[in-house]
């Protein structure tokens, strides 16, 4: 049985106004997903007033702690020592939000405690995602 990491953060949210708006915010490690992060905002939170949670990968996140990463819906950066930029992009326009670097390290390392990086196969259900993929049931 897989013990699945949560941890709420504060993130910050990046807008055209002076004074950045805190917002609640929970990244999750699931080792049935090793490979996956998922950061969620709740519905007071988002435009759209329901949950928002976008989903990329546990390298990303760690590269972009330290330098630029990501090229695509996600991108993550330092912001100067303490802090990490998160954009989030979508056809409705890019969200940006900032994080404590320190609660993403920590929240990386007990990813890592669970599942090393470079052992991420190792906690892969094959059988069951090539049931999932064939469209068989579980």
């Amino acid at each position: 049985m897989s013990t699945v990491i949560e941890q709420s953060v504060q993130a910050r949210m990046v807008a055209s106004a002076p004074r950045m708006e805190t917002l609640p915010a929970t990244l999750q490690y699931d080792p049935s997903d090793p490979f996956a992060v998922r950061m969620a905002f709740p519905a007071p939170a988002t435009l759209e007033g329901t949950e928002v949670s976008w989903e990329f990968s546990r390298e990303l996140l760690a590269a972009g702690i330290d330098a630029a990463a990501g090229v695509g819906d996600v991108r993550i950066r330092p912001f100067g020592y303490e802090r990490t930029v998160l954009e989030f992009h979508a056809e409705e326009g890019i969200a940006m939000v900032h994080v404590r670097t320190a609660e993403l390290r920590r929240f990386l390392d007990r990813a890592q405690k669970t599942v090393p990086v470079g052992d991420e196969h190792r906690f892969l259900d094959l059988d069951r995602g090539l049931t999932d993929l064939l469209g068989g049931s579980h």
